[in-house]
């Protein structure tokens, strides 16, 4: 298995990115290039809902109270600023 992941955002601009395994998305993505929109980047203020296909981690407990309720009818929704990546992914806004 690679140590190197590939995310992509699918219906947008912006070029793929390639992270190193377990890295959190946030922190290589800038507010002025940015296919996600960033709040707090804390996983509270679910600025950052987000449709991750591929394989990543189950969220945590805190993550997941927020997706019950912003995310609560797509179940490939998280919120971006609490994402390790773990695999290849793609990744698509959605609003909250």
């Amino acid at each position: 298995m690679s140590d190197l992941c590939k995310i992509s955002f699918p219906g947008t601009d912006y070029p793929p990115l390639t992270l190193q395994r377990h890295q959190n998305l946030s922190e290589h993505l800038t507010i002025q290039n940015s296919p996600v929109l960033f709040g707090c980047r804390t996983g509270i203020c679910g600025t950052c809902l987000v449709e991750v296909n591929g394989e990543i981690p189950p969220p945590q407990p805190d993550e997941q109270e927020m997706l019950e309720t912003l995310g609560a009818h797509n179940p490939h929704a998280r919120l971006a600023c609490q994402v390790s990546i773990t695999d290849n992914v793609e990744i698509r806004r959605l609003e909250g």
